[in-house]
C-alpha cells in the first residue's frame, strides 16, 4: 500500500492545480519552497534564444501579441534538407524594464500599474519561485480581468550572468532593477555578485542611452561596492540624490519587494544608489 503523500509530492500536487484549473486564488509560498540562493556559474538546464530576434514573447505577454499572420520561414536542417520553421510571434511593443533576481515578484506587481504602457519582465535563476511568481500573475490576471491589469508583467527562468544579451538587443531596454542581490560576503566569491566590470558592460550595452539603473541593498558594503563599479564604468554616471528622491520607481522599489519589506520589519539599513546610461562617444 502507498502512504499519504508526502510534502515534496503535496507541493507538487499544488503547483500542478494551480496551473491547469487557472484558479483566481493567489499562490501560497509554502508550497513554492527553494533555497535561497543558486549558483550562478552551474550548469541549469534553461531555454534561452539564440538572439533575441529568436525570442518569443507571446505566452509571456499574450494581451499584446501583434495582429498578424504566422511567417514561415526555411532553414537548413542538415546539407540536403530544408524544414519549416514558424518565425516568433511578434509583440505590439518591447519589453523595456528588467527586474533581475525578481524573487517572489513583488516589485513587478507594484510596478505594473504605474508604468501602465510598459512591458516589465522579472528575470529568476530558482525554478520554483519562477513558478510562483508565474502562477502569482496568472491569477492577478484572472481577478483583474475586467481592467486588464497586469498584462504588462511577465517572468521567465533564466540566468542574466551569461544570457542577457540573448534576450534583448542593443539599446533596448529603459530600466534595469537590482533589488537585494546576494552579498557573497567571501572575496572568493565576488565573482558571483551581479554587479561587476564585465556585467556591467552588459548592462550598458542593452540599455538605451538615459536608461537607470536602480540598485538596493541592506548590505553597506555591497552597496559600496555597486557605487564603485557603476562609477568606475564609463558608461555611467551616478543620478543625484535629489533626481533620484524625486523618482517614483524608487519609492516603490524601497517598499514593494518582499527583501524590502523583511528590512523594514528588522528596522534595518537601505541603501539606494541609480546610475545613467550615457551617451556612446562619437567614432
Amino acid at each position: 500500500m502507498t502512504g499519504p503523500p508526502n510534502k515534496r509530492q503535496k507541493r507538487e500536487d499544488y503547483r500542478r492545480a494551480q496551473r491547469e484549473t487557472g484558479t483566481s486564488e493567489l499562490p501560497q509560498k509554502r508550497f513554492y519552497r527553494q533555497r535561497a540562493h543558486a549558483n550562478p556559474f552551474s550548469d541549469h538546464h534553461l531555454v534561452y534564444p539564440t538572439t533575441p530576434q529568436d525570442m518569443d514573447w507571446s505566452s509571456y505577454f499574450p494581451a499584446f501579441v501583434a495582429d498578424q499572420q504566422p511567417n514561415i520561414v526555411s532553414e537548413p536542417a542538415e546539407a540536403t534538407e530544408a524544414v519549416s520553421k514558424p518565425s516568433p510571434t511578434k509583440l505590439t511593443k518591447d519589453v523595456e524594464v528588467v527586474d533581475i533576481g525578481c524573487g517572489f515578484g513583488g516589485l513587478l506587481v507594484a510596478l505594473a500599474p504605474a508604468l501602465p504602457d510598459t512591458l516589465l519582465l522579472g528575470m529568476e535563476i530558482r525554478t520554483q519561485v519562477t513558478e510562483y511568481v508565474q502562477d502569482r500573475i496568472r491569477a492577478l490576471r484572472i481577478q483583474n480581468a475586467d481592467t486588464n491589469l497586469y498584462q504588462n508583467i511577465g517572468c521567465l527562468r533564466a540566468n542574466t550572468m551569461k544570457f542577457s544579451p540573448n534576450f534583448f538587443r542593443k539599446g533596448q531596454l529603459s530600466k534595469i532593477f537590482i533589488c537585494f542581490p546576494d552579498p557573497h560576503f567571501k572575496h572568493r566569491k565576488h565573482k558571483a555578485r551581479i554587479v561587476s566590470t564585465t556585467l556591467n558592460s552588459e548592462y550598458a550595452y542593452v540599455l538605451k542611452p538615459g536608461g537607470i539603473v536602480y540598485t538596493i541593498t541592506d548590505v553597506e558594503d555591497l552597496h559600496d561596492w555597486m557605487v564603485q563599479h557603476f562609477e568606475a564604468h564609463l558608461s555611467f554616471e551616478r543620478v543625484p540624490e535629489e533626481e533620484q528622491e524625486a523618482d517614483t520607481c524608487v519609492k516603490i522599489m524601497r517598499t514593494e519587494t518582499e527583501e524590502g519589506k523583511k528590512v523594514e520589519r528588522n528596522k534595518g539599513q537601505k541603501f539606494v544608489a541609480i546610475f545613467r546610461r550615457l551617451e556612446d562617444p562619437p567614432w
